[in-house]
């Protein structure tokens, strides 16, 4: 048997690894039963559901309120690391928030539990302050991470030293969050052999309700635009709605590296020619546009401002309602606010049975229309592709102006004309662009070689579509004058590419002096839109900023060659 100071050698000993093993939890009223590692099964099996524990850590994030998170992280050195995890408080007092702030050492009689698949305490019975301990230093960390690293962080307090890219805002108003990345992600189709890095974080707000008033990261202008960058950020880094998020626990200091363009110049003895898609210009109230007057006001007030610092002469309009009513309408609305006169081309080509048309308008004072509209009637199309010829009224040759709307990547089909890489109806969309060549042909032989095609084509620069008008000699203006990072009129799920398009003959593109998307969209969040959420309703303003989910593109044509 052991002698008796062999026992009491035995006793210290084990009294000396247990305060080794949990220097926290000695300066607690009571020892604690678990680790937070035990509890979140890290190296070992979780506690499971239900069970009661007494658990101790430092408070790291502080999101009490069911505006906020409902609870607050803790953070505990373990022998498997430092490891964090949620704590979910909805019935935390005054006196609770007080108590649990950031650097706070606490003490917590509760149980285990699972939300979303993160495993957390709940159903907290008491919280007792222990000895103040020093906020643990955030982990400084460098985008991207792979999912084995990420997985252990999860939890912990963290801090990104490098600043990120706001790629995505389409979340900012719903739920308040942004998608970052290391720079501005592009869709893998936009533009030859373009190879991006594609992780994207999260920058959340310390909460997971729907459209946060005030809406948060909004700069004096009430926008928080992609191309922004945002440094500084530190905070608890957690997993949930399928993405890798950041609450921030210290305010993220942000720089507006894509500010809002100015108006374009004036074109001068160029002529401008520029396509606009309106999304869903209607009079018709409660269908496709506007829900009600005030909202109808709102988008006839951001189009006219859009409309003016365009400053084009031949306008192409997408996304009118297919009523001869809305055209004029919206003829004389840009009209009376801009101050300019427009005209809409007339004839009695076909506009198709979809909801929503195309239309070519035009100011009569600085261009003249040589014809009524021709439409393309081939059965590949549903919304007819339009097309009109002009001359300026200095003289010069004539050049025709087309524009088209081809299928969209939404609605998709279970079975057929599928997603393969380049969105769902892409065979649609070859056949249309086939079509379109034909029409294209027809339209040189008819009235001029000198051939301008704009519009929304519903596909980005290397995709199928649009490598089929080029085949055909036509020359993707875009392309040709812009760099790489230029290359967008629209962002969709944090991934920035052109869907609109301006392509030319090369008896036109000969004469193109400047391409010009105008960024007035698709890089602002989408509350700012005309028919945006209440919680924006003081933000929405009649100017030019998100008149549209689309960017307008210009094409400038050269005096010496009209």
């Amino acid at each position: 048997m052991p002698t008796p100071r062999a026992l009491t050698t035995l006793a210290a000993g084990l009294l000396a690894l247990l305060l080794a093993a949990s220097p926290a939890a000695a300066s607690c009223p009571a020892p604690s039963s678990a680790d937070l590692a035990a509890i979140k099964g890290v190296e070992q099996t979780a506690l499971p559901e239900g069970q009661q524990v007494v658990a101790d850590g430092v408070v790291t994030g502080a999101f009490l309120g069911r505006d906020n998170l409902n609870g607050v992280y803790l953070q505990q050195a373990t022998e498997q690391g430092p490891v964090g995890l949620f704590v979910y408080l909805p019935g935390a007092t005054e006196r609770d928030a007080e108590r649990l702030v950031p650097g706070k050492h606490v003490q917590l009689h509760a149980r285990t539990g699972e939300y979303r698949g993160q495993i957390q305490l709940q159903r907290v019975e008491r919280v007792e302050i222990c000895a103040r301990d020093q906020l643990p230093a955030p982990e400084a960390l460098a985008w991207p991470l792979g999912e084995e690293a990420l997985s252990r962080l999860e939890g912990r307090l963290v801090a990104f030293p490098e600043p990120l890219t706001v790629t995505g805002n389409y979340e900012l108003g719903r739920y308040g969050s942004l998608r970052l990345a290391n720079e501005r992600l592009f869709r893998p189709t936009n533009a030859p052999d373009q190879d991006q890095e594609r992780a994207v974080l999260m920058l959340d707000d310390g909460s997971y309700r729907t459209f946060p008033n005030p809406i948060p990261y909004l700069n004096d202008d009430d926008t928080r635009r992609v191309g922004s960058r945002v440094a500084g950020l530190t905070g608890v880094l957690t997993h949930a709605f399928d993405a890798w998020r950041l609450h921030p626990t210290e305010t993220p200091r942000f720089l507006d590296a894509n500010p809002r363009p100015a108006p374009l110049d004036e074109p001068g003895e160029r002529l401008r020619v520029a396509a606009f898609n309106v999304e869903n210009y209607f009079t018709t109230l409660g269908q496709r546009g506007a829900a009600n007057a005030e909202e109808l006001e709102r988008q006839r007030a951001k189009l006219a401002a859009a409309v003016a610092g365009l400053s084009a002469d031949i306008l192409a309009l997408v996304e009118v309602q297919n009523t001869p009513g809305a055209l004029a309408d919206l003829v004389e609305q840009l009209s009376l606010r801009t101050g300019v006169r427009y005209r809409a081309v007339g004839g009695d080509a076909s506009r198709g049975s979809d909801a929503i048309k195309l239309a070519l308008i035009y100011r009569p004072d600085r261009v003249e229309a040589l014809s009524e509209l021709y439409a393309d009637g081939d059965r590949a199309h549903h919304r007819p592709p339009l097309a009109a010829f002009f001359r300026g009224q200095e003289g010069g040759e004539p050049f025709g102006v087309v524009t088209a709307h081809f299928k969209s990547k939404t609605g998709c089909p279970a079975r057929g004309d599928i997603d393969r890489g380049q969105g769902c109806w892409n065979e649609r969309r070859v056949a249309q662009a086939q079509a379109m060549a034909a029409f294209l042909e027809r339209l040189a032989t008819e009235g001029s070689e000198r051939l301008l095609l704009v519009g929304d084509l519903n596909a980005y620069g290397a995709e199928d579509p649009i490598r089929t008008l080029t085949d055909t000699g036509l020359v993707d203006l875009i392309a040709r004058e812009l760099p790489p990072e230029q290359r967008y009129t629209y962002v969709f799920r944090g991934e920035s590419g052109y869907l609109d398009h301006a392509l030319a003959s090369p008896e036109l593109a000969a004469v193109v002096a400047a391409v010009h998307p105008w960024p007035i969209n698709a890089d602002e969040p989408p509350f700012l839109s005309y028919d945006g959420p209440d919680s924006a309703a003081g933000l929405i303003r009649p100017d030019a900023f998100r008149s549209s989910d689309h960017d307008p593109v210009a094409v400038d044509l050269s005096p010496e060659g009209r």
